[in-house]
């Protein structure tokens, strides 16, 4: 794992940004919690290896319930970029004055629920069926995901800065 440089995207990242969407996401739309969000038009973080090139991406949304990871994606996953977007995304929340972080993940993806929880995260709820709703916004969404997993509910996970990592 190396050092990144995590900071807002720049124009002429937006290409590698979108390329990451593209593989992750099939194209630049997610849906979570019953919204369809654009990531082109999202506050973006990026980190950047010590060549320059764009190791990951994080968008997200910030109000007063906290601040929202829409979406993250490693160029290279267990690389060290998804670990320092989502603490700069911590780091931004806290500078905004705001002391929760939280992300949707799919019930499938086994993966992001543990790099999360290892990260200080936890799972604070289940939304039943959220996925099923999500394919009458975006029917690219497949019914079965990752490792065989039938795709149907949305896991939601916080961090929160007054409970400490």
């Amino acid at each position: 794992m190396g050092g990144f440089e995590v900071r807002a995207i720049r124009p002429d990242e937006r290409t590698a940004v979108d390329a990451l969407h593209e593989r992750e996401w099939d194209g630049p739309y997610v849906v979570a919690h019953d919204t369809r969000h654009d990531l082109c038009t999202l506050p973006t973080l990026v980190a950047v290896d010590g060549a320059g090139a764009v190791a990951g991406a994080l968008t997200y949304h910030a109000d007063e319930d906290g601040l929202e990871v829409v979406s993250l994606v490693a160029a290279v996953p267990g690389g060290g970029g998804g670990t320092a977007l989502l603490t700069a995304a911590t780091t931004t929340a806290v500078a905004m004055g705001l002391t929760r972080v939280w992300l949707i993940t799919s019930n499938d993806n086994l993966r992001a629920l543990r790099f999360y929880q290892r990260r200080g995260m936890r799972l604070v709820g289940v939304d039943r069926g959220a996925v099923d709703r999500a394919r009458l916004l975006k029917a690219e969404i497949p019914l079965v995901g990752d490792d065989g997993i039938p795709l149907h509910d949305e896991l939601i996970l916080e961090w929160r800065a007054d409970a400490g990592r």
